[in-house]
């Protein structure tokens, strides 16, 4: 055991740092709507791309390998010409769907508030002090 492993607090300080990693990996702009389409089943490159609205081809092939590096899902190729690859959620990815639904749908429902309410700062910042 090393001097900073037996300083007091230093496993949670360690244990935050792993959770903000986490949590940057899932809370990116792409990665939980690439997790909500997934949840539906089985998803291939194209349907995915076509699905969420406004992610280019690069950031998706980068959301779906960090994804993948860190268990949420699977990636299969099967040998058929072309290559059909597909993307499924793994049981972790799915308990990530389940806790990350409530999120997504509060986004859903708070949209046309959330847009009123920036055009009603961005009025009053605009406005002539």
């Amino acid at each position: 055991m090393s001097a900073a492993d037996s300083t007091p607090g230093s496993g949670e300080q360690q244990d935050g740092c792993r959770t903000r990693e986490v949590l940057d990996i899932v809370g990116d702009k792409w990665s939980l709507l690439v997790v909500r389409h997934l949840s539906q089943g089985p998803r291939r490159f194209t349907e995915l791309k076509r699905a969420i609205d406004g992610i280019s081809q690069r950031m998706l092939t980068v959301t779906l390998r960090g994804l993948e590096r860190d268990g949420i899902l699977t990636r299969t190729v099967r040998n058929v010409m072309p290559p059909h690859v597909s993307y499924e959620l793994t049981p972790m990815g799915r308990t990530l769907r389940e806790a990350t639904a409530p999120l997504l749908e509060w986004s859903i429902e708070h949209l046309a508030h959330i847009d009123a309410a920036r055009a009603s700062y961005d009025a009053r910042d605009r406005a002539p002090h």
